[in-house]
């Protein structure tokens, strides 16, 4: 048996998950609300992270980030990609670190002299970045450059042994985990199906619908097979509901506590960023808001259609837009350099309203608008 929703119901509830519907309180009640925020290091215009949380929080500030870490309320590690975790999840993390501990990587290959040499340095030193292992000729650093040393705190990072205290001019700051992470905080690494609950609990608190695919994103085939079978129970024991959403071919699943969520009729539009935890699951997007979504950051030039940063502009329910746009900081200007409305009825339908928005966007990259290409 499953229940059945129409897919504005079922846009509405992913769209409250995500807390796009309202404006957060907090940088905190964001990230717990999210799960996670991606780190990117493109700065076209205000980097991602920033952004996503802008997005949801009207009066976020970078520095607010900054304080989330300092207070260790946060850390960074790995979730899809590079990003800041909520403190609470920070057993969770465990299970990759664990994994990455017992396996070789093409990125960051284990050197145990190097890595011996990094960990004792910081132990002794206190925290460092990775310029600080550069030779120079007037040190005695060792005969490691810094491209290794580079490599081996990445490593150390992953396993676990370092975390990232702090960044400067967003260059990490490696220091010993028992320095970084609370003593009161949860440290007992995950059984394979306490993460396979994890994953599905994670993605159906801040997703509010999903796909086991969905759940298990990027995952491995072993943890894929587990998330699967885990669902299946919570169904069968009533915790889970199966989603039959009108027009969509794959069943959804969602949290019977979740089921009579009222979401915010609150109308709202968003200039999302790419890495916007409502639009990196691709498959998702276009299955559920029909939104066809490609970054052509990666793409070469000649092949791009929208644009090198492409930006995704939702409005209500609905993806209306997209705007390739450029803070450029020597002019002080918000330049758009090129825009496309979705349909052509939506130009007049919501022209003013996403002009505002992008007032607002214009002052959260410390730009003036430039509209000569509205």
């Amino acid at each position: 048996m499953s229940e059945k929703i129409s897919l504005n119901a079922a846009r509405n509830l992913i769209i409250h998950g995500q807390a796009l519907g309202s404006d957060s309180k907090s940088p905190l009640e964001v990230l717990k609300r999210l799960g996670y925020v991606q780190i990117d290091t493109i700065s076209v215009v205000e980097r991602a992270h920033h952004h996503v949380f802008w997005s949801r929080c009207s009066s976020y500030s970078p520095s607010d980030l900054d304080d989330l870490i300092s207070s260790r309320k946060a850390f960074e590690y790995w979730s899809h990609a590079a990003a800041y975790l909520p403190m609470k999840d920070y057993r969770y993390s465990l299970y990759r670190k664990n994994s990455f501990k017992k396996r070789e990587s093409d990125w960051f290959p284990r050197e145990p002299k190097v890595m011996k040499y990094v960990y004792d340095r910081i132990k002794t030193e206190g925290p460092l970045q990775s310029r600080d292992f550069k030779t120079s000729k007037s040190t005695n650093a060792g005969w490691w450059d810094w491209k290794p040393t580079k490599k081996a705190l990445e490593r150390l990072f992953m396993e676990g042994a370092l975390e990232v205290s702090s960044r400067k001019g967003f260059q990490k700051v490696y220091d010993l985990t028992e320095r970084v992470i609370p003593s009161k905080v949860n440290k007992n690494a995950p059984t394979d199906s306490e993460y396979a609950k994890y994953l599905i609990r994670r993605t159906l608190d801040h997703h509010i619908l999903a796909t086991p695919k969905e759940m298990a994103y990027l995952q491995s085939g072993e943890i894929k097979k587990l998330v699967e079978r885990q669902v299946g129970n919570l169904v069968e024991n009533g915790n889970l509901l199966k989603i039959e959403v009108k027009g969509i071919k794959e069943h959804q699943y969602i949290q019977k506590k979740n089921f009579n969520i009222v979401p915010s009729k609150r109308k709202h539009v968003h200039i999302l960023s790419p890495f916007d935890n409502l639009v990196i699951q691709r498959k998702k997007l276009l299955s559920l808001f029909d939104f066809d979504y490609q970054i052509e950051c990666y793409v070469p030039e000649a092949k791009r259609k929208y644009g090198y940063f492409c930006l995704p502009i939702l409005v209500d329910q609905e993806f209306v837009a997209r705007v390739d746009c450029k803070a450029d900081r020597m002019s002080g200007e918000l330049l758009i350099q090129s825009f496309h409305w979705e349909k052509k009825e939506f130009k007049n339908k919501y022209k003013d309203r996403v002009f505002k928005k992008f007032l607002e966007f214009a002052a959260f990259n410390s730009c003036e608008l430039n509209s000569s290409r509205w």
